[in-house]
């Protein structure tokens, strides 16, 4: 029997909001536990929650890029549960209306494009986050009330690619609308998956089991794989699928049992009394969208228009600090082709080896403009400029500036090298027979004997030009 997967994702997505959902506690990575709480989100009596203004814009700005209705009206509900990540004994959500509902995103798989249907996105505040010992709980609520959005597709994908391309895509909205930092693996981002099988063709879903905290891209494919042969297998051996919660071992590369699921839990939802619903102004709702930062396939369209090929175009915008330096630098005046090849190539190689990111970079774009600019005008050579550009990583230095401290301006008086060039040519005669013998590698040979007599600094495009022209004339 052949069995097909069906496949939902529930992504939640940390913002980089400057404070909290409904506090103003301070929202950073990274700090000692417990550092960054007000009374609010300790659940202190008398404490009243204040809707954070930036966080609903960002919630607009994902639902306008995922292509969904908005709704404007913000209404928040209570979700009732007793757990120790929950210090008021229930969370601040969105349960009856989601502020945006009915989107859509599509996917390009190796199979093609395919367009993922999207039930819902509603806010809500995070839970703290618990540290388990061999004997105790330790509870930092740095992490309780930092602003969420929860993204739940509608149940349509078929395979592990999909769903791993499709979370790929999310975090790539989130990144580059600025709305998140999009970091799986410091749980800015983190992913659920339902998961069931059922015979190719069946119109009726198999019993439904939730891979829980996926935290990289490679990991929800590998794990959407494995479950899916594990639950063919169970059904071929006559068995029966539990509804379970499972977690994905990295080091086996299976998923692995946490807790058997029982009958779904009665949240008890309720309007958030302390919330009075909120009129969202058709101008304020397009003011969040109209001024959103551009989303990676809008930069990958204008990055066309610059003359960029495919290949320069998605390596930059796989990259959201890489596009942010590469436009900054072109807006500095560099030409984009030669801005594209010194942030691909040489400056990531840089941050490769030093494992940097683009931010900590010393060279500032305007100062790697400047360097492409001095190489565009023929003031320095290619390998002049590799060498400057070693001296500007110590400190930033301006390239006009090490231009004249080294000495490394290039000849581009046409007199000048035409001197030389005629000087090479009497003393190569055998190089002129070569080349009135077919033999084009002659030209290269002359060129770097004038390179050598000028110690680098003639135009190689001049100097070439005049070599051959000087050839054909003898």
């Amino acid at each position: 029997m052949n069995f097909e997967a069906v496949i939902g994702l529930e992504i939640h997505v940390e913002m980089k909001t400057k404070s909290k959902m409904f506090s103003t506690s301070p929202v950073t990575f990274g700090d000692d536990p417990n550092t960054n709480i007000a009374p609010l989100d300790m659940a202190f009596p008398g404490t009243m929650p204040v809707v954070n203004k930036q966080a609903v814009i960002n919630a607009i700005r994902v639902c306008h890029a995922l292509h969904m209705s908005i709704d404007d009206e913000l209404w928040f509900d209570r979700k009732n549960y007793f757990y120790s990540d929950l210090p008021k004994g229930y969370q601040i959500t969105q349960q009856r209306r989601p502020i945006g509902s009915e989107g859509y995103l599509e996917i390009e798989t190796s199979s093609g494009k395919k367009r993922i249907n999207i039930e819902r996105l509603h806010m809500e505040e995070d839970t703290c986050k618990q540290l388990h010992s061999w004997d105790c709980t330790l509870l930092d609520y740095n992490r309780a009330g930092i602003p969420l959005v929860e993204i739940v597709s509608k149940p349509e994908m078929k395979t592990g690619e999909e769903a791993m391309k499709y979370v790929e895509k999310i975090r790539s909205i989130v990144s580059f609308l600025e709305v998140s930092d999009g970091k799986m693996e410091e749980g800015s981002l983190r992913c659920d998956v339902n998961i069931s099988i059922m015979p190719v063709g069946s119109k009726v879903f198999g019993t439904k089991v939730e891979i829980k905290n996926l935290n990289t891209l490679v990991n929800i494919q590998k794990a959407i794989d494995f479950e899916i042969k594990r639950q063919e297998a169970v059904l071929l051996s006559g068995g029966v699928v539990q509804q379970e919660t499972r977690r994905f071992d990295e080091a086996k590369k299976e998923t692995v049992l946490m807790r058997v699921k029982t009958d779904a839990v009665d949240y008890k939802y309720f309007t958030e009394p302390n919330i009075a619903p909120i009129k969202l102004s058709k101008q304020f709702i397009e003011d969040a969208i109209s001024s959103s930062p551009e989303l990676a396939e809008v930069k990958l369209e204008r990055y066309k228009s610059l003359s960029l090929n495919d290949y320069d175009s998605n390596l930059l915008i796989s990259n959201k600090d890489n596009c942010e330096y590469f436009d900054a630098v072109v807006a500095n005046g560099a030409n984009a082709k030669l801005a594209a090849n010194w942030v691909l190539v040489d400056i990531q190689a840089i941050l490769n080896k030093e494992d940097i990111s683009i931010k900590q970079f010393k060279v500032s774009p305007k100062h790697l403009a400047d360097l492409i600019k001095l190489i565009e005008k023929g003031t320095v050579s290619n390998k002049q400029a590799r060498e400057i550009f070693v001296k500007m990583q110590e400190n930033d230095a301006d390239p006009n500036e090490l231009v004249k401290a080294m000495g490394t301006t290039l000849i581009s008086n046409e007199s000048e090298i035409l001197a030389i060039v005629k000087q090479v040519l009497d003393n190569n005669p055998q190089s002129i027979i070569d080349y009135k013998n077919g033999k084009d590698r002659a030209v290269g040979f002359l060129v770097g004997q004038v390179m050598k007599l000028t110690q680098g600094k003639a135009n190689p495009a001049l100097t070439n030009k005049l070599i051959v022209q000087e050839l054909k004339e003898r």
